[in-house]
């Protein structure tokens, strides 16, 4: 959520009872604080407002940092009647009614805005709804979105309306933002807050101003009862009325896979301190310590496997730790985990034999298994020549049937498995080289 740079230095009384957050959303583009790459001189959304010309959008980015006041502040600007739709609660319904609504304006000569939040909910007959009135110019379509567009909003929506990506609120955003309440006589019982309070809040807000607001008008609340007020806001007083930081996290959306995704790069390019840290992000945020326990297991046969063979038994051993241990103890044996693995030699030959064999096997037809391959366990097979001339390799020298071939009858070696010159896979592409040379021997 955007904020107000500025108020109108009222307080908190009966005629001014709503939300801390509502009352310092910005009524002008010049009292909104962040968002400066859209908002900032010549940047596309204030060149759009001065211009006068609304353009339909798509607004994505996290909670919090202003979808939904810029999308206000275009209604005011440019003099429209502004329709707001939830996809959490709305759906065909409330989309016709909007039509029908904005149908009688446009025959008085006015515009209409309308803004659907959450537009990544609406399923995609509800999303097509809106295309032919945004091609005709009915309304300007404004959506608010925190997932990404381009894989929850449908691609006809999508080339008919400008994507805009709004950043998460910089540390200066919110102390501008906390700077402004205590200047604005907003909070009835706080009467400053301390530095390294004013921090801590920074950081539990995590970019997101609403929660921020919020968590002021709180802060307010609990001053009230046990100070009655002009309370000084420290950062021991602060900690013991928040109790312990949760981080905001969306389990199920875009935050939750970009993180999984820099843990695994950062394990990947053999970085333990950055894949420490990725692991401490998430389960600080709340991901379930048996994910990422399967995803550890995923990591060590993706991009390390036969380099260190024992990164998978390490995984393995760090998931049944935690098992076990379950939180706060389990979860060492997963930072263990994270560390080795981001040391260990890297290899995706592994991952890359296994995609080859898989692409090949889709493509191919399905050919026979030659007899010799073939088990026999009964009379019937034997005298069908099941197992015929199949050389076990035990009995042959060094244990190796130089010359054999395990493919089926006409086909070439596709040489799937390529080992890379990193661990225990140097030593696996001498014996390679080795068996190789036996074969053409005999060849």
């Amino acid at each position: 959520m955007a904020t107000r740079a500025g108020a109108s230095g009222q307080g908190v009384d009966a005629k001014n009872a709503a939300p801390l957050a509502e009352r310092f959303r910005p009524q002008t583009l010049g009292e909104v604080i962040g968002q400066q790459h859209l908002l900032g001189e010549d940047m596309p959304l204030r060149v759009a407002f001065e211009s006068g010309q609304p353009h339909s959008c798509i607004l994505w980015g996290p909670p919090g940092v202003g979808k939904t006041t810029i999308a206000r502040l275009m209604a005011s600007s440019f003099d429209a009647h502004f329709i707001s739709i939830s996809a959490v609660l709305g759906g065909v319904k409330e989309i016709r009614e909007a039509v029908e609504q904005a149908s009688i304006w446009q025959g008085q000569g006015k515009r209409t805005i309308v803004f659907v939040d959450e537009v990544h909910r609406f399923n995609k007959s509800q999303q097509d709804a809106f295309l032919p009135h945004v091609e005709s110019g009915l309304f300007t379509f404004i959506g608010a979105t925190t997932e990404n567009p381009s894989f929850e909003v449908n691609s006809a929506l999508l080339s008919r309306a400008a994507v805009h990506v709004l950043q998460t609120l910089g540390e200066e955003d919110l102390k501008q933002i906390i700077a402004r309440v205590l200047s604005d006589r907003s909070l009835s019982a706080i009467e400053n807050i301390a530095p390294e309070a004013v921090d801590q809040l920074v950081a539990y807000a995590d970019g997101d101003a609403r929660r921020l607001l919020n968590t002021l008008e709180s802060l307010d609340v609990a001053a009230q009862r046990e100070k009655g007020g002009s309370l000084v806001v420290t950062q021991p007083w602060l900690l013991k009325v928040l109790g312990q930081q949760m981080r905001r996290y969306d389990k199920g959306g875009e935050q939750f896979y970009d993180t999984i995704s820099a843990l695994h790069k950062s394990v990947r390019g053999s970085d333990p301190d950055a894949a420490l840290y990725w692991l401490v992000r998430m389960l600080d945020g709340g991901a379930e310590p048996k994910y990422m326990a399967r995803r550890l297991i995923r990591m060590a046969s993706e991009d390390i496997g036969l380099a260190d063979p024992r990164a998978l038994r390490m995984a393995l051993d760090a998931a049944e730790v935690y098992e076990r241990l379950g939180s706060p103890e389990g979860e060492l044996a997963l930072a263990e985990c994270v560390i080795y693995l981001a040391v260990a030699p890297k290899s995706n030959a592994v991952y890359k034999a296994f995609n080859e064999a898989r692409a090949l096997v889709k493509k191919d037809g399905t050919r026979p298994v030659p007899l010799h391959l073939r088990n026999a366990p009964t009379k019937l097979m034997k005298e069908l020549d099941y197992g015929k001339n199949y050389r076990y390799a035990h009995d042959e020298e060094d244990g190796f049937a130089a010359g054999e071939s395990y493919f089926p009858d006409g086909m070439t070696a596709p040489g799937f498995y390529r080992p890379v010159n990193r661990g225990l896979e140097i030593k696996i592409a001498d014996k390679l080289n080795e068996l190789k040379l036996k074969n053409n021997q005999k060849a």
